[in-house]
């Protein structure tokens, strides 16, 4: 190769990696420097002139200040490479405190020792849920959704997880229910179809059945009466639960349904008409339901006592706010 050329190749190789830093916000592997021209020699000069920081074995940024969220993120995938952000990181990134771990998956069969500040997840058939070519490289979100659902500690974790997902738009229902068929372990994987199949309904018997298990049955309240239809001005409306021997009526309202202007209007004519009768209208959303469901009973029992009801509530188990009191 002539001088010209040489001379060319290294100001493309230099303009490339200065291409390279300002995609990964100044974070950059070992693999690029050395790409651009760089020996070992040149990076152990420009880490102790401070031109270069290192962040993990072959990972280094531009300046000697904080990392940024980004940088963080940068850093740690480039470390593990192949590998993808996943998880917390990926799907609530500004809840994300700064000193918390950065998810990143790689594929299930490698190991690989796990850098600081990184929270590593093995995963089986990474090329199918990966995004390689984005920046950084991420797991699809609809993925990335599933495996906190898997992680998730409660059933209520489960349906915020995935009710906001749904109602993302660059995620959505369809999406979430396919990712649901892909992964191969899934915990509560009858409720996760379940619930799904709600949502992309619009019906809500997943909270119907959890008021039904979690809170009535589970606490010995009086059996109620389901989607009791009633006849009013507007058309036939139906009542999720209602004891009416007591005049009290359940309305269970699922945020998705249940959060637009019109819907909030219909809600409220129904309670007005509800109030009209002479009935008292309890409308519980998904934290009373899966959230607090002792705690819902036993409010619940207190209105229905305070208009005749003579029995009483009792507890679901050793740990029941309800025993406890």
């Amino acid at each position: 190769m002539t001088d010209p050329e040489e001379r060319r190749a290294a100001e493309f190789a230099a303009h490339r990696l200065e291409v390279t830093l300002i995609q990964r916000r100044g974070v950059v592997a070992r693999a690029d420097l050395v790409s651009a021209g760089l020996t070992r020699s040149d990076v152990d000069r420009l880490v102790r002139h401070n031109s270069l920081r290192r962040i993990h074995r072959t990972v280094f940024v531009n300046h000697t200040g904080d990392l940024t969220h980004d940088q963080r993120v940068w850093a740690a995938v480039l470390a593990l490479a192949p590998a993808v952000v996943c998880g917390r990181t990926l799907i609530a990134p500004d809840s994300v405190d700064a000193r918390e771990p950065v998810d990143v998956a790689i594929a299930w069969t490698r190991r690989v020792a796990v850098p600081e500040g990184v929270r590593l997840h093995r995963v089986r058939d990474l090329d199918a849920v990966a995004q390689w070519k984005t920046e950084p490289p991420r797991m699809r979100h609809e993925d990335a959704v599933l495996m906190l659902v898997d992680e998730a500690a409660t059933g209520l974790d489960v349906v915020r997880l995935l009710t906001d997902a749904a109602r993302d738009l660059s995620i959505g229902v369809e999406r979430l229910r396919a990712a649901e068929v892909r992964r191969r372990r899934l915990r509560r994987r009858a409720f996760v179809r379940a619930l799904l199949e709600d949502i992309a309904g619009g019906a809500e018997s997943v909270l119907e059945w959890g008021y039904l298990t979690r809170v009535e049955q589970a606490h010995g309240l009086p059996v109620a009466r389901r989607q009791v239809v009633r006849r009013t001005p507007g058309g036939r409306q139906y009542r999720d639960a209602e004891y009416e021997e007591f005049g009290v009526v359940v309305e269970l309202d699922g945020r998705l349904n249940h959060d637009s202007f019109d819907a909030a209007g219909r809600d409220a004519d129904r309670d007005l008409d509800d109030a009209a009768g002479a009935k008292l209208t309890l409308r519980l959303r998904w934290h009373q339901v899966f959230g607090t469901p002792c705690e819902t009973a036993g409010r619940v029992a207190r209105v229905l006592r305070q208009r005749g009801w003579v029995g009483a509530p009792t507890s679901c188990g050793p740990r029941c706010a309800l025993g406890r009191r």
